[in-house]
């Protein structure tokens, strides 16, 4: 059996990790490095003339118009009172851990004050799992659509039985089809319904006009502008023997909601959708996919519990 990662993809060690971020400093110099690769850039006015300040750490003022910036001023870290080297430690968790942890792990792995407080710190960086100039899909793309059974906090990881109002959630997803029928980068999304604007509107989202899109028979994919589009009718052939990878990644998606949050609840799920999407992009390069989520997180506006609420 093959190794789960070769020598180039294999994610540094806790060990590793700590010895190259043993203090908060040392996280926030790495911060400076990646913010400002050739030295500080004023947010508001852009200038590269500025200072740090001995008396507030990790802070510049530009020589210009005066203004003060942190480290992580405007990031995914932006007012946030957790230290630098726990923010470190979860995004390097949760990039490569295979399977990503749950709130209730991570407050334990780290040893936080709270659950709240680890579950904001999750969400944070999921948000900071979507890069918002990615790439759009190309080439050949398979799309096709699925249900999650989503449950309420008391109902078993299963699903209720009898009475209970337990329900489904739409979700549409597109993987890119490789060379030799292999599969490439995906994209995951929840859907209110099934209708052409709606499946068609994701595929315009997510994939490069141009390309091809296989789907099954369903008549809400006719009319695709600027895409080729070849429907191939199911019938009683089992689905995933016509459309392989796209039900691959439904059905791993679905085990790890099982496996690592006990089923999906319905009010959050795009963020988990994300989230699994990462993994996915970055199974063949673990070895940079801290340095990705940082580099993203520090491209992201800032989003406070309140905003992340309401988003969902």
């Amino acid at each position: 059996m093959p190794a789960r990662w070769n020598a180039d993809n294999r994610p540094p060690s806790l060990a590793e990790f700590t010895a190259r971020f043993p203090t908060d400093d040392a996280c926030a110099a790495y911060l400076e490095t990646r913010r400002w690769p050739e030295g500080f850039v004023c947010p508001g006015c852009s200038s590269c003339r500025g200072w740090k300040l001995q008396t507030k750490r990790w802070t510049w003022e530009c020589r210009d118009c005066g203004r003060q910036t942190s480290v992580t001023a405007g990031t995914v870290m932006h007012g946030s009172k957790v230290p630098l080297r726990t923010w470190f430690l979860a995004a390097h968790l949760l990039a490569t851990h295979s399977n990503g942890m749950s709130a209730l792990q991570l407050q334990a792995k780290l040893n936080l004050g709270s659950y709240k407080t680890a579950w904001l710190l999750l969400h944070k960086l999921r948000r900071a799992m979507v890069a918002p100039d990615r790439m759009p899909l190309s080439g050949d793309v398979e799309v096709d659509e699925t249900t999650i059974p989503y449950r309420t906090k008391d109902e078993p990881v299963a699903g209720g039985q009898g009475r209970s109002q337990i329900g489904k959630i739409a979700v549409i997803g597109a993987v890119e089809l490789l060379e030799g029928n292999k599969p490439g980068r995906i994209r995951l999304e929840v859907v209110p319904d099934y209708k052409g604007p709606t499946l068609k509107g994701f595929i315009e989202r997510n994939v490069r006009r141009g390309s091809h899109i296989w789907t099954d028979d369903n008549k809400s994919y006719y009319g695709l502008q600027g895409y080729g589009h070849t429907p191939r009718v199911i019938g009683k052939m089992a689905a995933h023997i016509l459309m392989p990878w796209i039900h691959r990644v439904f059905a791993n998606m679905k085990r790890w909601g099982l496996g690592v949050f006990h089923g999906f609840r319905d009010k959050y799920l795009n963020a988990y959708l994300n989230e699994f999407v990462f993994r996915w992009n970055r199974r063949h390069s673990y070895r940079s996919a801290f340095e990705r989520l940082v580099g993203i997180g520090i491209a992201m506006a800032p989003a406070t519990c309140a905003d992340i609420r309401a988003s969902a």
